[in-house]
């Protein structure tokens, strides 16, 4: 059988699409001004980040001035995160074991600042139980951070449960500030912050088919919030430095897909994800889905994550070795892969070493199709095969 590019690594980052690198490409040659001149380069240049800051915030059903540009989602997190001012009683953080690193990171950066930070267990699937939430909140924490959509599993948190939770809390007289990491959520599933109550809520361009290098922060109307970068005052003030307005300009295309078709990604991606891990699970023996069920009933499930254990094996020989047949996945997070041996997540669900050892990350997108997933479950299969029977 011929060998056929497959790319299901598309939690790491996407491919752009034609239309983002011809606004990248254009913001290059043509509007290069430094949108703070007054002259008519850097006018044209602010006209760039302005449409794409409209189109960003009309994709979350939020206002342009509740946008802030970041040079990554990595760098929204920690905007959020490390500028959320305690006021002068805060001095307690809640988030999850389960949060990407830069979450968990920053985290830690406030713990050595003398901030107590709480870590929420999860159960078998990756979710957080809403009511160890509210049993945990105190009276000096201000922060609250869970993402949406976990990068590595696909488990998505109950966001309504939680918001109930912290609106409680509100109204007992907490001043709360919550933040979500919707970096894996963002273009999959429906996300409306004000609807919710977030203050704080973190997207990357790069995992929606924009440009790398470029992110963003939404910041709800009066949430205390201090930049971590000092200079010329730009974003409001909250992100000082020349934006990238290339990175920006395809941000925006890639936020006007998603405001105009990004409520049909779920249904064009569960289907595909139904597929792949229906046919690894027949064609694999002793192969187990980590996470949710993907059924379509169930609502903890993302439609494009699927994290797959082949005990025995180790996954970062199954990803060489897919990749040798033109197949591209992960063994989780592609920010942490290599620094710290096995999953935080996997281990943070209670899973055995020989699952968490053996697991990879299959992650779709919109370009996907049924014959790439039947030629990755195929491959798949014949892999594994291969692999047992070399290492017994």
């Amino acid at each position: 059988m011929a060998i056929r590019e497959v790319y299901l690594d598309n939690s790491a980052t996407t491919r752009p699409l034609p239309e983002v690198v011809r606004a990248v490409v254009d913001a290059l040659e043509n509007n290069y001004g430094n949108p703070s001149s007054l002259h008519r380069k850097g006018v044209e240049a602010g006209r760039v980040v302005t449409r794409a800051r409209e189109a960003v915030a009309a994709s979350l059903g939020v206002a342009p001035a509740e946008i802030v540009f970041t040079g990554a989602g990595s760098e929204a997190v920690n905007l959020a995160i490390k500028g959320a001012r305690p006021g002068k009683r805060g001095r307690h953080v809640i988030t999850t074991a389960v949060e990407h690193h830069a979450v968990l990171n920053a985290c830690a950066q406030l713990k050595e600042q003398g901030i107590e930070v709480t870590v929420l267990p999860v159960d078998a699937a990756g979710v957080v139980d809403p009511e160890r939430l509210a049993a945990e909140l105190r009276d000096d924490t201000y922060l609250v951070s869970i993402m949406y959509v976990n990068n590595e599993v696909g488990a998505v948190q109950p966001l309504v449960e939680i918001a109930a939770v912290i609106g409680a809390a509100r109204k007992a007289g907490r001043r709360l500030l919550w933040h979500v990491d919707a970096v894996q959520a963002y273009g999959k599933l429906p996300l409306r912050p004000r609807e919710l109550g977030v203050d704080l809520l973190s997207i990357s361009a790069h995992k929606v088919h924009g440009p790398k290098g470029v992110g963003a922060l939404y910041v709800a109307p009066h949430t205390p919030l201090q930049p971590l970068v000092a200079g010329g005052g730009q974003e409001w003030g909250l992100r000082s430095g020349t934006e990238n307005v290339p990175g920006i300009a395809g941000f925006g295309v890639a936020a006007e897909m998603i405001a105009r078709e990004g409520h049909l990604a779920a249904d064009r991606l569960r289907p595909l994800k139904k597929r792949l891990v229906e046919g690894i699970l027949a064609a694999v023996p002793g192969a187990v889905l980590n996470g949710p069920a993907c059924d379509k009933e169930n609502p903890r499930c993302a439609p494009h994550i699927a994290n797959i254990s082949f005990p025995g094996l180790r996954g970062e020989i199954l990803v060489h070795s897919l990749e040798g047949r033109g197949i591209y996945v992960s063994t989780g997070s592609a920010c942490s892969s290599g620094k710290k041996p096995g999953s935080h997540v996997l281990q943070a669900m209670g899973l055995k070493e020989d699952v968490v050892e053996g697991a990879i990350r299959f992650s779709l997108s919109i370009t996907n199709t049924e014959e790439e997933i039947d030629y990755a479950v195929k491959n798949t299969a014949a892999v594994v095969e291969e692999l047992r029977a070399l290492y017994g």
